[in-house]
C-alpha cells in the first residue's frame, strides 16, 4: 500500500502541504479533509463569508473559491500524469486567477456545495487509480510530482486553509 513516502514532489509549499495530512493514506486524508472543511464552511453564515481579516486580503468566498480552483488544477495534473502524457503544465497566479474568479458577487451556499461536489469527484478519480498510475510522473511549474502526490495536495492545501480560516477569520464569538 502506498503512502507519504511513495509521494514525489519539488518546493517547499507543496511539502508544507502534505506535511499537514501525510499521517494518514491519501484517499482518507481526502475523505477527511473534506470533511472537516465542509462542517467548518457550514458553520459560516452568508453574511460573514465577505468578512476579509486585513486590507487587501481575500474575503472568505474568495477563499474557499480559490480552494476550489487549485483542487481543480491539482486534479488536472494527476489526471494528466496518470495518462502519461509527457508535457510540461504551467503554473497559475493564485492572486490573478481570484481577482478574475469573482468570489465576492457569487451565492454563498453554491460556493459552499461546489466545494462538497467537487471534493466527491476528486474523491472518485483519484479511488480508482491503480498504483502505477498513483507512481507517474510529471512535470508542473517547473516542478517535479507524482500523481499521489496531488491527491495528497488536494488534501493538505484544504487543511492549510481551515488552518488560515479558523486564525485569521473567525472567532469563537463572530461565526455568525
Amino acid at each position: 500500500m502506498l503512502s507519504s513516502k511513495d509521494v514525489i514532489l519539488s518546493g517547499t509549499l507543496p511539502a508544507r502541504y502534505v506535511a499537514n495530512v501525510n499521517q494518514l493514506p491519501m484517499l482518507e486524508a481526502l475523505r477527511k479533509s473534506g470533511k472537516i472543511f465542509n462542517k467548518l464552511l457550514k458553520d459560516i453564515s452568508g453574511k460573514k463569508a465577505f468578512y476579509a481579516y486585513a486590507p487587501g486580503k481575500w474575503t472568505i468566498k474568495e477563499m474557499v473559491q480559490h480552494v476550489i480552483d487549485a483542487e481543480r488544477v491539482f486534479a488536472l495534473r494527476a489526471l494528466w500524469f496518470a495518462r502519461k502524457d509527457a508535457s510540461p503544465l504551467p503554473g497559475f497566479d493564485e492572486n490573478t486567477w481570484a481577482a478574475n474568479a469573482r468570489g465576492n458577487d457569487r451565492e454563498w451556499e453554491d460556493i459552499r456545495k461546489e466545494f462538497r461536489i467537487l471534493r466527491k469527484s476528486t474523491l472518485f478519480f483519484f479511488r480508482n487509480l491503480k498504483e502505477e498510475q498513483l507512481l507517474a510522473k510529471g512535470m508542473a511549474n517547473n516542478n517535479e510530482y507524482n500523481v499521489l502526490a496531488m491527491g495528497y495536495l488536494c488534501a493538505g492545501h484544504v487543511m492549510h486553509h481551515h488552518g488560515i480560516l479558523k486564525d485569521r477569520y473567525l472567532h469563537s464569538s463572530d461565526k455568525e
